[in-house]
C-alpha cells in the first residue's frame, strides 16, 4: 500500500523532511528518555531557556524531571574529546513554561548538534544546514547571525560588570537604542561604548555592508579576533552562495553565559516568532567536564502548526498598526497622520475597530491599551503603541523602536503621610504591577508581601490592607487628596512604538522608514 502523506499534519511533514536532510548529511539519530534525573538540570539551570522544571518522584524515591532541554542530555552522554567528531540529530518533545505562559507546555523540537572538533568549517556546515532547514519550510526566510565573541570583547575592552552586561543584552535584544543612550547620559557606560552599542542595536544588514561597519570597529578597538572569525565565516558561506537570506543582526544575542561564539536565529514570513535558533556553546561542555567545542540548533515544530506556505500575501505591503483606545491612542494617531500615514476613515463616527488606507499602505485597529503588546508579539499587528509599564510588567518579546514621549507619568512607591518603614517587618505592597514591584524591591534586598489588586490601589494603605502601593502616578493629585505621599520614583513611564520581531525583519525597510518619520513628527 502506498503511503499517503496527506494524513500528516504540516509540522509532521516538515519534521520528516528535516530528518531526511540531517540523515543524508551524515548525522546519526539521537534518542533519549522522556525523563532525566532532576540533578542534571538543577546544576545547569543557567543553561536552560526557563529555570522552571517539571519534576516528580519515581517509585524508588528518586527525583526525576520531564526534560526541559535536549542539548544537556546529549552532552551528558557525549564521551568524545577535542579531536573527535560527534554529529547527531534529534526530534524530541521538551516540557517547559514557554514565554508569556504560566503553565507548562509540551514543545516538539527537531535539531542537530555537532560536538568535539568544531572548527570554522564545522560552523559553516551547521549554518548551511540551518539555511536548508528553513528552505524546507518556506522560500521566504531570513537567518540572522551575530557574534557573542565580539560583544564579549567589547565588554572586556570597556570593563563592563556582570549585572550591567545583562541590562545591555536586554536592550540590544529589544533594539532599544534610546535605552542604551540613557545609560551613557546617566554616566553608567562610556559614551564611546554607547555609540558602538547603538550602531549594533540598529544593525539588520546584508553581510557585505554589515562587515564594513564592523571592520571600522575592529580597526579602533580590540575586537579583531572575533571580527576576523565572523568575516571568515561569511566568506565561506559566500563561496557556497548562502548569503542571500542572511542578515547580520545583534538583537539575536540573548544569553552570553550560554553561547560564546557565533549565534543565529531563523524566521519564516507569516510566522510571528522564532522558528530556529542556535549557536556555539563550548561553555556547557566545560561545565560538564567535557573537552572540545559544540554548535547546534533547534527547529521549534509547535510554532509551525498553523503555518500555511503561500507565495503571495496581501498583507506584505500593508503595515498593520495596533493603537490603544482612548485619548492616548487618538494623540498617537495624530503623529502617524502628520508623518504621512493617515487614514481618513478613522474619523468616521462609527463603531468600526479596523480602518485601512491602501494608498499609503496602513491598516489601523483599536484595542485595549494593555492588549497592544499581545497583538504585536503574536503577529496580529506589525507595530503598535503601548506604555512602558506594560513592557516592564509583562516583558513581551518585541522590539522597542522609539519613545514617543507621550502619556508621560511614572511608576512610583507611595503610602500614608505618617508611614515609617520598619525593616524588621515584611513590607506589604499593593499593586497592579507585581513583577515591577518584585524586581524593584529585589534590587533593594527587601522582603515584601505582594497584594495584587486590579483597581482603587490608593485605598489599600488607607484601609490597612498594605503599607505602601506601587502604581502609576501622573500628577500626584489623587495621592494628595487621599493623604498619601510619593516616596520613590521607580521608573519614568511613557508610550513606546513597538514591533513584532519576525515581521520587522521582513518589512524592515518600510518599518524603518515609518519609525524615522514618526521620530521627526513627534
Amino acid at each position: 500500500m502506498q503511503f499517503d502523506d496527506k494524513i500528516l499534519k504540516t509540522e509532521e511533514k516538515i519534521c520528516f523532511n528535516l530528518r531526511s536532510l540531517y540523515h543524508a548529511s551524515g548525522y546519526g539519530h539521537f534518542k533519549m528518555s522522556r525523563f532525566e534525573e532532576y540533578d542534571l538540570y538543577a546544576k545547569n539551570k543557567d543553561f536552560l531557556a526557563s529555570s522552571d522544571v517539571l519534576t516528580f518522584t519515581d517509585l524508588s524515591g528518586k527525583l526525576l524531571a520531564l526534560k526541559p532541554d535536549v542539548t544537556l542530555s546529549i552532552i551528558k552522554n557525549y564521551s568524545g574529546n577535542a579531536k573527535s567528531t560527534y554529529k547527531v540529530y534529534y526530534d524530541e518533545n521538551v516540557y517547559r513554561a514557554s514565554h508569556g505562559h504560566s503553565e507548562f507546555h509540551e514543545i516538539m523540537q527537531t535539531g542537530i548538534e555537532y560536538i568535539g572538533n568544531v572548527d570554522i568549517d564545522a560552523e559553516c556546515e551547521v549554518i548551511e544546514l540551518a539555511i536548508k532547514s528553513l528552505e524546507k519550510i518556506s522560500k521566504k526566510f531570513i537567518l540572522n547571525i551575530a557574534s557573542v565573541g565580539l560583544i564579549n570583547a567589547l565588554f572586556d575592552r570597556f570593563n563592563v560588570g556582570e549585572n550591567l552586561k545583562k541590562d545591555i543584552i536586554l536592550l540590544l535584544n529589544a533594539k532599544n537604542s534610546e535605552g542604551i543612550m540613557m545609560l551613557s547620559e546617566n554616566g553608567i557606560i562610556d559614551v564611546t561604548l554607547s555609540n558602538i552599542l547603538i550602531l549594533l542595536s540598529k544593525m539588520h544588514d546584508a553581510p557585505e555592508s554589515g562587515l564594513i561597519s564592523l571592520r571600522k570597529l575592529s580597526e579602533n578597538f580590540d575586537i579583531g579576533d572575533a571580527f576576523s572569525h565572523l568575516e571568515k565565516l561569511m566568506e565561506l558561506l559566500g563561496k557556497k552562495n548562502l548569503l542571500n537570506n542572511i542578515k547580520i543582526d545583534f538583537s539575536v544575542i540573548n544569553n552570553i553565559s550560554y553561547y560564546n561564539g557565533i549565534v543565529f536565529c531563523g524566521y519564516i514570513y507569516g510566522i510571528s516568532g522564532t522558528v530556529l535558533s542556535g549557536g556555539r556553546y563550548d561553555r556547557l561542555l566545560e561545565r560538564m567536564g567535557k573537552s572540545g567545542g559544540a554548535i547546534g540548533f533547534a527547529v521549534y515544530m509547535d510554532i509551525l502548526e498553523r503555518f500555511e506556505n503561500t507565495e503571495q500575501n496581501e498583507s506584505e505591503n500593508i503595515i498593520n498598526i495596533a493603537l490603544p483606545k482612548g485619548r492616548l491612542g487618538e494623540k498617537v494617531y495624530e503623529i502617524f497622520e502628520r508623518s504621512g500615514y493617515g487614514c481618513p476613515s478613522i474619523h468616521d463616527n462609527s463603531r468600526k475597530l479596523i480602518f485601512e488606507n491602501r494608498k499609503v499602505g496602513v491598516r489601523y485597529f483599536w484595542v485595549k491599551p494593555s492588549d497592544v503588546a499581545i497583538y504585536v508579539e503574536r503577529g496580529a499587528a506589525d507595530i503598535g503603541v503601548c506604555g512602558k509599564d506594560i513592557l516592564l510588567e509583562y516583558s513581551p518579546d518585541v522590539y522597542e523602536l522609539c519613545d514617543l514621549n507621550m502619556g508621560k507619568c511614572r511608576m512610583a512607591v507611595a503610602g500614608k503621610n505618617d508611614f515609617s518603614d520598619d525593616p524588621e517587618k515584611t513590607l506589604r505592597v499593593a499593586t497592579k504591577f507585581p513583577n515591577i514591584a518584585k524586581k524593584y524591591y529585589g534590587g533593594l534586598s527587601r522582603e515584601i508581601d505582594i497584594i495584587k489588586l486590579n483597581g482603587s490601589i490608593e485605598i489599600a494603605p488607607i484601609l490597612g490592607l498594605s503599607d505602601v502601593i506601587v502604581d502609576i502616578v501622573e500628577t500626584g493629585v489623587t495621592l494628595k487628596e487621599n493623604n498619601l505621599e510619593l516616596f520613590e520614583t521607580i521608573v519614568p513611564i511613557s508610550a513606546w512604538l513597538i514591533a513584532n520581531k519576525s515581521i520587522y525583519r521582513f518589512k524592515n525597510k518600510s518599518l524603518t522608514y515609518l519609525t524615522e518619520a514618526i521620530k521627526s513628527n513627534q
